[in-house]
């Protein structure tokens, strides 16, 4: 079971490629075992007319927020994870072990009060002015990169290019990061080939990045996650299949929706959370084709890959991969999975 590589840390990408289609993109295909290095604008071309592709349309809450303790002036920083009965769940780091009740303030001027914790000891927050989560981090939040890009500190490009073109929900504590590649340009030259476009919701969670730390990854606690499938994309996704056009999901987050949605033998529309797993031998019910980034070693993301594209022929891409310094994790290069 292919779910463990070694990486270069050169080969982690720092910043997104200049234009967000060119991006390299390795073709793997399961029917033959072969690989070809192709460039991501290039995408329409390899899908076939009739062809159906399934975007995320998530969109990353600024989620992470810096400041300092009041009382100390000790260096402090969160990310707010979900609300809990009014309070702000968040991931914290400080130094000290504060009480609650202990005051924190941002680099933005956002007041947090600390009321408590959780059983997985989070943060329980009290933010202050009021306001929904999603107003009061657009005015004093920052985009939540992930420690290995820049140890999470944001510049004015991640604003923009740390969303998808058609990010609309938002949700998510980190980007659906295959979709990065898109732009309004290529949407339309995929519509001109006959390759149609539909969208599902999954907020990424946090979860999404936790290494698998037991030898069985069967025995690995999966996270758990917010996602809709519409009835108008089951209709789209069966229309597709009854012409003869495969689905492609962008996007593991894709992957797990839309599985998740048919995991009663039928596909069918879903909303609410779902906890599925998928791993090699996993029997795929929708999804005939994946565009995925590279994803890091020993994690649920590099398993559902290893389901759809085979632990030996996933083995051999990444080794490739990392042979030719493909850039790697969310801002790095794309991989496209074929039948």
């Amino acid at each position: 079971m292919h779910f463990d590589y070694h990486l270069p840390e050169h080969l982690i990408a720092q910043h997104p490629a200049a234009r967000r289609d060119e991006s390299r993109l390795l073709v793997v295909r399961r029917g033959s075992g072969s690989l070809e290095h192709r460039t991501f604008r290039d995408l329409p071309e390899l899908l076939n007319p009739g062809d159906l592709l399934v975007l995320n349309d998530t969109r990353v809450l600024p989620a992470r927020v810096v400041g300092r303790r009041e009382s100390t002036g000790g260096k402090w920083e969160g990310l707010f994870l979900r609300l809990v009965n009014g309070l702000w769940e968040m991931l914290a780091q400080t130094r000290s072990y504060p009480e609650p009740g202990s005051v924190f303030i941002t680099d933005t001027g956002l007041r947090l009060t600390l009321r408590g914790r959780t059983e997985e000891r989070h943060w329980l927050m009290e933010p202050e002015p009021a306001g929904t989560p999603a107003e009061l981090l657009a005015r004093f939040g920052h985009i939540p990169l992930p420690p290995y890009i820049r140890k999470g500190t944001a510049a004015d490009e991640d604003e923009e290019r740390y969303q998808t073109v058609y990010a609309s929900h938002v949700g998510s504590v980190a980007a659906p990061t295959a979709g990065l590649h898109f732009t309004p340009e290529l949407f339309e030259r995929l519509a001109v080939r006959g390759i149609e476009t539909v969208k599902v919701t999954l907020h990424v969670g946090l979860g999404t990045f936790l290494p698998v730390k037991v030898d069985d990854p069967a025995k690995h606690n999966i996270h758990r996650e917010w996602c809709e499938v519409t009835q108008p994309t089951v209709d789209a996704i069966l229309a597709a299949k009854a012409r003869g056009g495969r689905v492609i999901a962008v996007g593991t987050t894709t992957t797990r929706t839309l599985e998740s949605a048919a995991r009663s033998g039928e596909l069918k529309p879903f909303s609410g959370e779902t906890d599925l797993y998928i791993l090699p031998g996993f029997e795929f019910r929708v999804v005939d084709a994946l565009v995925t980034n590279f994803h890091l070693p020993r994690t649920t993301l590099l398993l559902l890959v290893s389901a759809l594209a085979g632990s030996e022929l996933l083995a051999t891409a990444y080794a490739e991969a990392v042979a030719r310094e493909y850039r790697f994790y969310s801002y790095g290069d794309a991989m496209l999975v074929l039948p």
